[in-house]
């Protein structure tokens, strides 16, 4: 479990690597969450939002690690362009009813998340995707 989570927007994968270190600060458009597997969470996103298996994401190295090394400190990942063109795609509603069944995924794991939470944490993500697609930035997620 990840104590910070930021969602990021970028130019390009070099950009989204400096900030490593400290975090994508004000260089970036940011959101921050924290204490949930954003990793995790983009997968389990795409796999509802594109009908997507989680073994042809981890076969095709998804989420792709940027900078840093998964599972030791500080990490940044870029969402795939699919997961991000999805996420775009969404609506306010549409975002809420994957909140809601991501919500109803993670309880299957036993794992709680609120709804409201589940709200902003796909929703902003999914806000801060189209305002990327707009600019021609990718989405990135800094975790520490």
């Amino acid at each position: 479990m990840s104590n910070i989570v930021k969602f990021f927007a970028a130019p390009d994968d070099t950009s989204a690597a400096s900030a490593l270190q400290t975090g994508p600060g004000r260089a970036f458009e940011s959101l921050s969450f924290g204490n949930f597997d954003p990793d995790g969470a983009v997968v389990e996103w795409e796999c509802l939002l594109t009908d997507g298996g989680f073994e042809e994401l981890a076969d095709a190295g998804e989420p792709r690690i940027v900078a840093g090394q998964d599972g030791d400190g500080c990490v940044v990942f870029a969402l795939s362009p699919r997961l991000s063109a999805a996420l775009a795609d969404t609506g306010h509603s549409g975002s809420r009813d994957i909140a809601a069944s991501w919500v109803a995924l993670r309880a299957e794991d036993g794992e709680a998340i609120g709804a409201e939470i589940a709200d902003a944490i796909v929703g902003e993500p999914a806000a801060l995707a189209r305002r990327a697609r707009r600019r021609g930035d990718g989405v990135y997620c800094w975790v520490a």
